[in-house]
């Protein structure tokens, strides 16, 4: 049996991983600066995160939502208190467009509304109705086109409230900061004028912060950089989980629950949960969110001085790279040549770096040498 061929893939196997640092099938060493899409969080194998789960496998791996899982509820403490998003309540789910999918489906029954927001550029996964608002006609098939569900411009308030005044919309989804977008980071007018809308026409504020969460920008959750933004979901994943398939959903105190209202099998099982608690006692532990921030500041300075660079954007260790040709060459080079994994983005002259929150300066700056040799090639 054949795999269905639908990735571009790198001719490269990786066979072992540690911190930033990956090995293929023939011992070659690789920098890892752009985490299996945002996914390695606090680095490959860290000692802890592999304990906590090997620990949790001697005892109990799964079992269903029927019985009582108490470290689901260590879990949600602990994540309320690092987030300090004390009175949110979670759902537990496995992936970022399922967050998204119950994001949607939440604000739908509150509302009482079909209809839905977002914006040029967004990704907000690939399942039915996350397809359907991430802008992307390619990947959109023909049962996921949805009449009330709209793309507007990014930035554009004046159509979002145009949009509004129909009073068909259920809620205004955006990402904390755009990934597959290129990195596009919301200004603060923007998402405080999103905000006030929404409460002006009784729409739910989705904010998906499954790419730019998790410390990964400097703050827990990217929309945080803004003052007086409190979202009624937020969804998340990726670096959730370092690995493990893990996603969640953070619902405002307003929305009341009701038994069978959302559902899952694998969602919150026993070994998700252990994953997910070593994430969080590890970015704690090692201050991995300020380490994001401080690493990712000097990083864009530097990025900024290289000719052939027109443009830096992002926050903490969420990096886009504009680039004054096509970075797809770039990119194979700084595989082939100096064996270092970035990332691409809707925009072909963009290059995305979304590293694990352990990386060194030292890696970071033997990414600036090659990308500074390449460049001046």
């Amino acid at each position: 049996m054949n795999l269905f061929d639908v990735y571009p893939l790198i001719p490269v196997t990786l066979v072992k991983a540690e911190g930033s640092k990956l090995w293929d099938d023939q011992g070659q060493e690789y920098l890892d600066l752009y985490g299996g899409h945002a996914v390695i969080s606090i680095g490959h194998t860290h000692p802890h995160y592999v304990k906590r789960i090997k620990d949790q496998l001697d005892q109990i791996a799964f079992y269903s939502n029927s019985i009582q899982i108490p470290i689901q509820k260590e879990f949600a403490d602990k994540l309320g208190r690092i987030s300090c998003l004390h009175s949110y309540q979670l759902f537990l789910c496995n992936s970022g467009a399922e967050a998204n999918e119950n994001a949607i489906k939440m604000a739908s029954f509150e509302t009482e509304k079909s209809g839905f927001i977002a914006f040029t550029g967004s990704f907000h996964g690939r399942t039915s109705g996350a397809v359907a608002l991430t802008d992307n006609p390619k990947i959109i098939a023909p049962c996921n086109a949805r009449e009330d569900f709209h793309i507007l411009p990014w930035g554009d308030l004046e159509a979002v409230e145009e949009a509004l005044k129909g009073n068909t919309i259920a809620g205004i989804i955006i990402e904390g900061i755009q990934g597959v977008g290129g990195i596009q980071v919301p200004s603060a007018e923007f998402l405080l004028g999103i905000s006030a809308l929404a409460k002006k026409y009784q729409a739910k504020l989705i904010l998906d912060e499954v790419q730019s969460g998790y410390g990964r920008t400097g703050r827990f959750f990217a929309h945080q950089w803004v003052e007086g933004i409190m979202p009624d979901l937020i969804s998340m994943a990726k670096g959730m989980g370092n690995g493990f398939p893990i996603g969640g959903l953070l619902i405002s105190p307003e929305f009341k629950a009701s038994y069978g209202l959302l559902g899952t099998t694998f969602g919150g099982n026993h070994l998700a949960c252990a994953a997910g608690l070593a994430v969080l006692e590890v970015l704690e532990a090692e201050k991995l969110q300020s380490k994001a921030l401080d690493l990712g500041e000097k990083l864009i300075e530097e990025l900024k001085q290289i000719p052939g660079i027109t443009d830096v954007r992002g926050k903490g260790l969420m990096i886009g790279i504009d680039l004054d040709r096509d970075a797809g060459p770039v990119r194979t080079e700084l595989v082939k040549k100096y064996h270092i994994f970035t990332g691409s983005a809707a925009k072909k002259q963009t290059i995305r770096l979304l590293p694990p929150l352990s990386v060194d300066w030292n890696q970071l700056n033997s990414f600036l040498v090659a990308l500074k040799e390449i460049l001046s090639n």
